[in-house]
């Protein structure tokens, strides 16, 4: 096999297999396994938050605990028939459908239909239905009966990244779970773990600079190392970074500051220009500057920098 065709995407070859290695959403995973250890399963979850941070790898891990064969400490061991059978896409028991295009009323009348049958190997039959605001209002009202007097073998979890799109009615019967945006020291933690075990070598500030690169959603980060090993290699520095993602350098923001501090005017209108000639994201320039005086206004209040989302040299200036 050639090297394209073994290679995985970091958000796959890392994707968490048990609840403990979910990184960021401890609220939820422990409240995930109390359930399971408990016996106390809801019949539906509603799982929402933005892109990116453990919505459906929870979803599955949650399939794969509740019909282990061998579970170890309420999480799936990830070996047995059923939980090979989820993780390789062919259980007959765990059915993912994509909302945004299983999203009529026939096609939930067919679900509706198959879930009346009790699972064939393991305890529950579970659909994962993602990004289920794009459902239809009348595929919405056809799930409302099944959602009110649910079999005892069946489970939905549904995940969606707008929350406010989904019925009050179908709200009301689930169990609503509230996913957080990663913070970027847990990404950094994270990403520092993976370049570790892949032997890549990479600086704090890289580092910094991937993860609020990838505004809170720790999948994205991922994409985006790839995209930063294809670029630099296996030893990968700031500069290096910031030239394969185009970002603006932290000087220019300390340069901009300066100029307004002096009623430099003519210097900021240079700084602007130069922003402009170089192609960089505006709103990205924008947002920069905003974190910049967000910065120095919680240095020069609370006397700390452990508020700041910074490497330690831009901290340090």
């Amino acid at each position: 096999m050639s090297d394209q065709q073994s290679f995985i995407v970091t958000a796959r070859k890392w994707r968490p297999l048990k609840f403990a290695d979910v990184v960021g959403q401890d609220h939820i995973t422990t409240t995930l396994k109390n359930a399971i250890a408990a016996n106390r399963i809801h019949h539906a979850y509603l799982f929402t938050g933005p892109r990116g941070v453990g919505k459906t790898t929870c979803a599955r891990i949650m399939a794969r605990a509740v019909n282990c064969t061998n579970a170890v400490d309420y999480e799936p061991c990830n070996q047995c028939d059923s939980c090979r059978d989820v993780l390789e896409g062919r259980s007959v028991d765990v059915i993912e459908i994509d909302g945004a295009s299983n999203n009529s009323v026939d096609d939930i009348r067919k679900l509706r239909e198959n879930a009346k049958y009790a699972p064939l190997h393991g305890r529950y039959k579970m659909y994962i239905i993602d990004e289920v605001h794009m459902l239809s209002t009348n595929a919405f009202n056809a799930l409302l009966k099944t959602l009110e007097e649910p079999p005892p073998h069946l489970i939905f979890v549904f995940a969606t990244t707008e929350i406010h799109k989904v019925p009050a009615t179908i709200l009301s019967r689930c169990q609503r779970f509230d996913f957080r945006r990663m913070e970027v020291a847990s990404i950094v933690g994270h990403l520092r773990t993976i370049s570790t075990a892949e032997r890549i070598t990479i600086d704090e500030a890289s580092l910094v600079s991937i993860a609020k690169k990838a505004d809170g959603s720790m999948r994205d980060s991922q994409s985006i190392f790839d995209q930063v090993v294809s670029f630099c290699g296996d030893s990968i520095t700031a500069a290096a970074v910031a030239d394969a993602l185009h970002l603006i350098d932290a000087d220019f923001y300390f340069e901009f500051s300066d100029a307004v501090r002096d009623h430099d005017v003519k210097r900021m209108f240079d700084l602007s220009r130069q922003v402009i000639a170089r192609g960089y994201d505006l709103q990205e320039c924008l947002i920069g500057l905003m974190e910049q005086y967000r910065n120095f206004v919680t240095v020069s209040t609370t006397e700390g920098n452990d508020r700041i989302e910074a490497d330690a040299g831009r901290t340090e200036r």
